[in-house]
């Protein structure tokens, strides 16, 4: 017998894996990394608990030893792993084919354009070498487009 949890315990559970899998873990600044999962989870639209895990979660199995199977075995639901899945880069997958991935999934879409708003966010920006922050852009202006939001990408 599965348990499902309820709509709080399911963002509880999604923050505590993901604290627990980037503990250590620092952006391209040396912040807390973790900072960054939350700030996608406060940006995602719609604001219902599984778009809030996955968002909490996008990172996890890219880069920390938690598999789609140890979120299975937490209690996540399906539709979030699938998500988190499609959230996750691999390097046998081209970026054209991984953006094609991530727009076949309503939730996936949802918590990739909140990724991309926060990575994209001026203040976070700001704070990297003006180098650094070209390259982002111009990586951003792609990842938007691919996404089917041309009007962001022209905003960056």
């Amino acid at each position: 017998m599965t348990t499902v949890l309820s709509g709080r315990e399911l963002i509880g559970v999604a923050d505590a894996i993901a604290e627990r899998a980037h503990r250590g873990q620092v952006d391209k600044v040396g912040g807390e990394y973790i900072v960054h999962p939350r700030s996608v989870a406060s940006r995602v639209a719609p604001r219902e608990p599984e778009y809030i895990a996955t968002a909490l979660l996008h990172d996890v199995i890219e880069d920390s030893s938690f598999t789609a199977n140890d979120l299975r075995k937490a209690g996540i639901p399906e539709s979030v792993v699938v998500a988190v899945t499609l959230l996750t880069r691999t390097s046998d997958v081209a970026p054209i084919d991984y953006y094609a991935g991530i727009r076949t999934d309503q939730m996936a879409l949802a918590v990739k354009l909140a990724d991309l708003a926060d990575n994209t966010d001026p203040e976070r920006l700001e704070r990297l070498p003006a180098d650094t922050q070209d390259r982002l852009r111009s990586k951003y202006r792609l990842a938007y487009s691919e996404l089917g939001a041309a009007e962001l990408a022209a905003a960056l």
